[in-house]
């Protein structure tokens, strides 16, 4: 037995079901339970926590699924980051394991928890010790803020695990994955949150904080302009919504048939975003990292990418590569044409750089041509009309897939660059998140009930 057996039987594992097939209502109830298992721990202060200088890079804590400042500050970062790292090193060829058998398939996954467990001590050490989950600094230079910092760490520690067992059960007994649906739980309560919060603003406490009761007391009081603010805000995340579930169900059905079985045909699906929305959360993370690095510099004396005032860049280089919020200038009469330049940089930076990872991710996660097409031979199907063969199959399938993933990754860039600068209630790659992972989590939930009201449909199906 290897180093990394011995590792893998070391971790505890959620034992998965007996049975084949889980019901729906099982499926369900499990999904449900752990949803709200999960919020109650976004509830959950730490410990000794003084400053928490992470809770201003909202866009981390969406894509992260995480509530900075609470037990699960580290969020799906540590499953996610292994993740990446496992797909790319497969990939590119440099770890090489058999995914076609049980046993592959097993370790490949065992490695995965393994590197799951070291990112997330890894993260914890890193939030803590680098100042942006620190003690406060009334205790600097004391024995008690060293003991705090370790309470910290150990705490951050424990809600990672703990989020790696709850995607496993998600992943085992209920619908779809637990990293998806933390990240679309997150980004559906700012949302609503944003979209109905009843209290006073903190800017302005005659109004509500959130958008509709906002826009109902601002026409109530004859302030226009907040009206017009707030109704702008559920505009746009309304079509931002519309647009991308209609794009998320367009695709492109090439008609595959079994060679050796006469009469049984099927279709292999190219979706209109054909690297979903990977893309534009790394050109986000990128555009995050460079503010985050911009600000340290500042904060070290240095302002060399920039000046800032509190979280909005005035000068500089990150300057223009923030999104500007166009509407609301427009409707405040701040308007300037340095707000078109700025909107259009970020437009073309988001759209570019979209494209860009998109094709990366094609080469690296095997969804180029030539993995299609051999993935489909290794299946005993075939295009009706043409020959068995690699390199037809090769040829004809990218006709579609190198046109969907430079359009789909350039689209998805600007429908996320629309909802940042038309002021959505949420970032634009936070919306996409949460649209794209809950339709997908609405097909799995109508296949299964589907095929529990109709049992003879499940052969067909499946």
């Amino acid at each position: 037995m290897s180093i990394l057996d011995t590792l893998i039987s070391f971790l505890p594992e959620v034992k998965g079901p007996t049975q084949k097939k889980l019901a729906f209502k099982q499926k369900l109830k499990w999904t449900a339970v752990t949803l709200v298992v999960f919020f109650i721990m976004g509830l959950v202060p730490l410990a000794g926590l003084g400053e928490n200088s992470l809770q201003q890079f909202e866009f981390l804590s969406i894509i992260l699924g995480a509530s900075f400042g609470s037990i699960v500050s580290l969020g799906i970062g540590p499953i996610v980051t292994s993740s990446i790292v496992l797909q790319l090193l497969s990939g590119t060829g440099i770890l090489n394991m058999d995914m076609t058998s049980p046993e592959g398939r097993q370790r490949f996954q065992g490695l995965q928890k393994v590197m799951a467990v070291g990112f997330t001590l890894l993260e914890a050490f890193i939030y803590v010790l680098m100042g942006g989950l620190a003690p406060s600094a009334a205790y600097a230079g004391t024995s008690l803020y060293g003991m705090l910092q370790g309470l910290l760490i150990v705490q951050l520690f424990i809600g990672g695990i703990l989020i790696l067992w709850m995607d496993e059960v998600v992943s085992k007994w209920g619908f779809g994955s637990g990293v998806s649906l933390f990240i679309a739980a997150g980004v559906s309560q700012q949302i609503f949150i944003r979209a109905f919060n009843f209290l006073p603003s903190p800017t302005n406490p005659d109004i509500a904080a959130g958008a509709i009761p906002a826009l109902f007391q601002s026409l109530g009081n004859g302030d226009i302009t907040t009206a017009a603010l707030m109704l702008a805000s559920v505009v746009s995340t309304l079509v931002v919504f519309a647009v991308c579930v209609y794009c998320q169900a367009m695709k492109v059905e090439i008609p595959l048939s079994f060679g050796r079985v006469r009469g049984h045909s099927l279709r292999w699906p190219l979706n209109f975003f054909y690297t979903s929305n990977i893309p534009v959360i790394l050109v986000a993370a990128l555009l995050a990292n460079i503010q985050l690095i911009a600000t340290l510099l500042e904060n070290w004396g240095y302002p060399l990418l920039g000046i800032f005032s509190g979280n909005t860049p005035i000068s500089g280089f990150v300057f223009w590569l923030y999104a500007p919020d166009i509407v609301r200038a427009f409707i405040t009469g701040s308007f300037t044409w340095v707000n078109i330049g700025q909107a259009v940089i970020y437009a073309f930076v988001m759209a570019i750089g979209s494209m860009i990872f998109s094709i990366f991710w094609v080469q690296t996660a095997n969804m180029d041509a030539a993995s299609q097409a051999k993935q489909i031979l290794n299946s005993g199907l075939q295009i009706p009309g043409f020959r068995r063969d690699q390199r037809v199959l090769e040829r004809i399938l990218s006709r579609y897939i190198w046109p969907l993933t430079i359009v789909g990754g350039i689209s998805v860039g600007l429908l996320a660059a629309l909802a940042d600068l038309t002021g959505a209630l949420s970032q634009g790659t936070g919306i996409l998140l949460a649209v794209m992972i809950v339709y997908k989590l609405y097909e799995e939930i109508a296949k299964q009930h589907m095929m529990d009201m109709h049992p003879a449909l499940r052969k067909m199906m499946e």
